[in-house]
């Protein structure tokens, strides 16, 4: 039953993985992006959530900035896409850093709200500034052309260059939490004070760890920008910090890619609730609320919960010495 249940799933993932490709056939490309940009977001935070045990309640602000400097770049000084949306990645990546910096002196809840002051400080820097639109956002950003060759005015073309680049980013996010790096940043969340005694450096880690997923929820950003053509103060609010929250609770924060499945939940019943208007926000609730009572771990970690409680357990030391005694008197 359990090599069924595995192949039932990897079939699945499989399916999924080949149909990526012929989505903006069967559904409204633009949708189909968003959604995407929206997954890398939550992959990404839950590197600091999920893997290192930091909650962050800013990281809008990292989302955000990437797609104002990745609009400024493309809109004002006329770069490439390429450029500006490595412009809005290494933005963000330093501005995590440097909040990181700032937060880690702390620790719980202290760590939490120092981000959600500090995105907030971000927020009104966006809302004050004059190329940004104040509360009309910065619209009318032009797509260009990648490397001179791919027209992303296409929809089209523009679902291709998101769908790799989103696929690079959770390849990356995979490699981070695979590595001997990730070993650290998960005994950095299961006992501090011993990672310290080992004589790892953890203020460095946090700040490294900061870094990347905002870098990465920057590509995320940089990406919803271009896609969108609009830049908007949504992006650096405090309700995108708890966006982000939601989806990865909803997908499981012990998992790589658990996230990614709690960003198409929420952006579905977005999309296909918006008709409700305001009482879209409650269905969200009711489902979180169930998720949270049926699914503690989320969706993908109750999954994967369940795939190891039903793994056949090893021998016992007595069945082995038994065993060890059977082959020896043979």
């Amino acid at each position: 039953m359990l090599v069924l249940l595995k192949r039932s799933l990897i079939l699945a993932v499989v399916a999924a993985l080949l149909a990526v490709p012929l989505m903006p056939h069967f559904i409204y490309p633009v949708f189909a992006m968003k959604v995407m940009c929206f997954a890398l977001f939550a992959c990404a935070y839950n590197l600091l959530l999920g893997h290192t045990g930091i909650v962050s309640f800013g990281h809008a602000a990292f989302f955000g900035t990437a797609a104002y400097v990745t609009g400024y770049a493309m809109r004002e000084l006329g770069l490439p896409p390429e450029i500006s949306i490595a412009a809005g990645v290494i933005g963000s990546a330093g501005l995590g850093a440097a909040i990181g910096a700032l937060a880690i002196r702390r620790q719980g809840i202290y760590l939490a709200m120092i981000t959600l002051a500090l995105a907030q400080l971000v927020y009104f820097v966006f809302l004050q500034a004059e190329f940004t639109g104040a509360e009309d956002g910065m619209q009318e950003i032009p797509r260009g052309v990648l490397f001179g060759l791919i027209d992303l005015r296409s929809d089209f073309n523009l679902f291709y260059v998101v769908m790799a680049l989103t696929g690079a980013g959770l390849w990356l996010v995979y490699r981070i939490v695979n590595s001997p790096f990730g070993e650290v940043l998960r005994a950095i969340r299961e006992h501090e004070p011993r990672a310290r005694s080992l004589g790892y450096a953890i203020e460095k880690y946090k700040i490294l760890a900061f870094a990347l997923s905002a870098g990465l929820s920057g590509l995320a950003g940089s990406l919803k920008c271009i896609v969108f053509q609009l830049a908007s103060l949504t992006d650096v609010h405090w309700h995108m910090s708890g966006e982000v929250i939601l989806m990865t609770l909803l997908g499981g924060m012990p998992t790589v890619f658990g996230p990614a499945i709690g960003a198409i939940l929420v952006s579905a019943l977005h999309h296909y609730f918006d008709a409700l208007g305001a009482w879209v926000t409650i269905v969200i609730g009711l489902i979180f609320i169930l998720c949270v009572l049926v699914f503690r771990r989320g969706v993908a970690g109750q999954l994967h919960h369940m795939l190891q409680e039903r793994r056949p357990t090893a021998p016992s030391a007595e069945r082995r010495n038994l065993k060890e005694g059977q082959h020896a008197q043979v």
